[in-house]
């Protein structure tokens, strides 16, 4: 069977990657691609917010499933489209992503369907930003309504400092666009997990659990990121937290949203921060996070294409994932400045050594190749990532590899699963 998978960060390259190695596929192409992609997919040119060009092309190639990577074509209609056209497409229809395109959409949705989250505010101009600040104390949360790769979020120590992201989100200056919609958000305290689920629009069936690291810095400080690494373990979680997660935010979602008439089916990513209330939503997300997939997927031993069709056709059970009770540990390597401004176009060496690494696999994000080697093209350049029987040597190995690489300006942060490893779940 033929794939076409859409994006070309480091998430669609561990999809590439893991939808290659069943036996049912035949041919695999991705759109646009990247410099690690093109080694095992037929990368083709495109533009993920072109939905006509993107059908055009799926008229071209026929895939037996397409898999959308990126969330801003699943918020422009993709999956709707490609419906349309009867091409089988793995993803949630654009009412659905509205759980992702819109945080006052998804917090009003949670807050309808008793679902537990932060206390928050939606503010439609700075007015009612600072009208609101009496609603919280400090620190404070102040989010972009709509999508914002990541960087959308802000923690405030001061109301004065929230008053300024959120005016600096609805001139523009933060984001580059200006916002429509501000959200404050009560501050939570905990651990973060990330819990993604597959649906069909009824069931759901949840993959392994996992742990972003957020901020660029080590300890936890400095800004907000796309997600700086990840682990995951058989024992982030137990048996009884994934029924609690499952009967309390993943089936409502997915419950509530066929009865607003925008059935669900897909992956659902559920962003949550552990604290002593309980579990409580961060964020949702509409597709596979990113590092988390990469540390997810190589847990996985069983076939992804089976779940994605099951996903697809309405036929999800229990057994469609099986996971190696291995840990794993994803180190994104960035480029100097991210989330900021950064330079692109730098050589990286190191990567045939790092590939030589039994159980490490080098998930390329910003990248590109040219004849004479792999260049830097993004913030988020590498997600190196290891397999191994305990956390601790998951961790070793991925900074083995990490340590072989080279670009210049190159950031990482050295204690990605730091925190697992003192908490003994390694």
């Amino acid at each position: 069977m033929k794939i076409l998978v859409i994006g070309n960060g480091g998430r669609e390259h561990a999809l590439v990657w893991k939808l290659r190695q069943s036996a049912r596929v035949s041919e695999m192409f991705c759109v646009p691609g990247n410099g690690g992609i093109c080694e095992e997919a037929t990368c083709l040119p495109g533009d993920p917010k072109n939905i006509e060009g993107l059908l055009n092309l799926a008229h071209q190639l026929q895939p037996d499933i397409t898999v959308v990577g990126p969330e801003l074509p699943l918020s422009l209609g993709l999956v709707d489209e490609f419906k349309l056209r009867g091409l089988p497409v793995f993803g949630p229809t654009q009412a659905a992503a509205q759980l992702e395109s819109s945080k006052s959409f998804a917090k009003e949705f949670m807050q309808r369907h008793q679902i537990p989250t932060a206390h928050y505010a939606v503010c439609s101009s700075e007015e009612d930003v600072r009208k609101s600040l009496g609603l919280f104390s400090t620190p404070m949360v102040v989010k972009a309504d709509g999508l914002a790769a990541g960087k959308g979020v802000i923690i405030a120590a001061t109301k004065e400092e929230a008053a300024n992201a959120g005016a600096e989100l609805f001139s523009g200056k933060l984001l580059g666009t200006p916002s429509e919609r501000v959200v404050l958000e009560e501050f939570l305290e905990g651990e973060e997990l990330s819990f993604l689920v597959f649906s069909d629009g009824e069931r759901v069936v949840p993959l392994a659990a996992s742990q972003d690291h957020k901020r660029v810095g080590e300890g936890d400080t400095g800004a907000n990121t796309g997600g700086m690494g990840a682990y995951s373990t058989e024992n982030l979680i137990d048996p009884g937290m994934v029924d609690w997660l499952l009967n309390h935010i993943a089936r409502p979602v997915v419950a509530g949203m066929k009865l607003e008439g925008a059935e669900y089916r897909g992956v659902l990513y559920c962003g949550l921060m552990m604290t002593a209330r309980g579990p409580m939503v961060l964020e949702f997300n509409c597709r596979f996070g990113d590092p988390e997939t990469q540390a997810v997927l190589m847990r996985l031993d069983s076939d992804l294409v089976d779940a994605l069709e099951a996903s697809i056709e309405g036929r999800l059970s229990d057994g469609v994932f099986k996971w190696s009770s291995d840990a794993s540990c994803c180190v994104v390597m960035a480029s100097d400045g991210y989330p900021g401004s950064f330079v692109a176009g730098k050589k990286i060496s190191g990567l045939e050594q790092a590939a030589q690494l039994t159980n490490v696999k080098v998930f390329h994000a910003g990248t590109s190749k040219r004849d004479d080697g792999v260049y830097t093209s993004g913030g988020r350049v590498l997600g190196v990532t290891a397999r191994a029987p305990k956390l601790s040597d998951a961790i070793t190995k991925a900074y083995e590899a990490a340590g072989m690489i080279h670009f210049e300006g190159m950031q990482y942060r050295k204690d990605i699963g730091a925190r697992a490893l003192k908490g003994a779940r390694s």
